[in-house]
């Protein structure tokens, strides 16, 4: 971790931390929330298939929007039993419209729970989960003020991608060919301010020195620019 981001997570900044939990129609899906003092937003996170809120790379994001004054929830999209069965199954983690109507119950939460209601939200969708992140943003309209994807499959949202009225920003491995495609596509669909950032070495996991913090501070700089 080099550079600006580095500087900026190594400052000091009061945080409340707590685990939330949120009625489903099958059960609870569980999350992390975390309000720094004077939030000016909250940024909902849906991880990609196979992951959770226990995601070092969401996590790693997440304290960086942190820093810069956003709130976090860091959410799972499947309950427990869910997620037990999908480890064999593969079968939810494909399911977008299970995953779109997750998402949005986590954005009413936000928006009844008094250490969030007034604030400014939006999505951070990877792999899957920008694909529910973006379909949600379809459905709610410009109350969702912004969305970031990073190695995201929007094209598996593909139908709902031209009801989008969401600044979009679509971030993409420089060395994750097929993915740059499916992103190019679905930009293609996208009637709104829409950027495609292609960080250059990365692959899809953004596993390489000095990638993610790329693909950090874009999404920090959307949000700002955007919440």
């Amino acid at each position: 971790m080099t550079g600006l981001f580095k500087r900026m997570v190594d400052e000091k900044v009061n945080l409340t931390k707590r685990d939330i939990e949120i009625p489903a129609d099958k059960g609870i899906i569980r999350g992390t929330l975390t309000i720094p003092e004077k939030a000016r937003g909250i940024i909902i996170f849906a991880h990609g298939s196979g992951s959770s809120r226990f995601s070092p790379r969401n996590q790693y994001v997440a304290k960086g929007l942190q820093q810069r004054g956003f709130a976090t929830l860091l959410l799972d999209l499947l309950t427990d039993k869910e997620e037990e069965q999908d480890v064999w199954t593969r079968e939810h983690r494909f399911d977008i419209p299970l995953l779109t109507g997750r998402l949005i119950a986590a954005t009413k939460w936000c928006r009844k729970d008094k250490s969030t209601s007034v604030l400014p939200i939006g999505y951070f969708g990877a792999s899957t989960g920008a694909a529910a992140a973006l379909a949600a943003a379809a459905e709610l309209g410009d109350s969702i003020k912004a969305v970031v994807s990073r190695g995201g499959r929007p094209d598996l949202a593909i139908d709902k991608l031209a009801k989008v009225v969401t600044p979009t920003l679509l971030i993409v491995g420089g060395n994750d060919f097929a993915v740059i495609e499916m992103n190019r596509r679905a930009a293609e669909y996208l009637n709104v301010k829409k950027e495609l950032f292609i960080v250059p070495g990365a692959t899809h996991l953004f596993e390489e020195p000095g990638t993610l913090e790329k693909a950090a501070n874009a999404a920090g700089d959307w949000f700002a620019a955007h919440l």
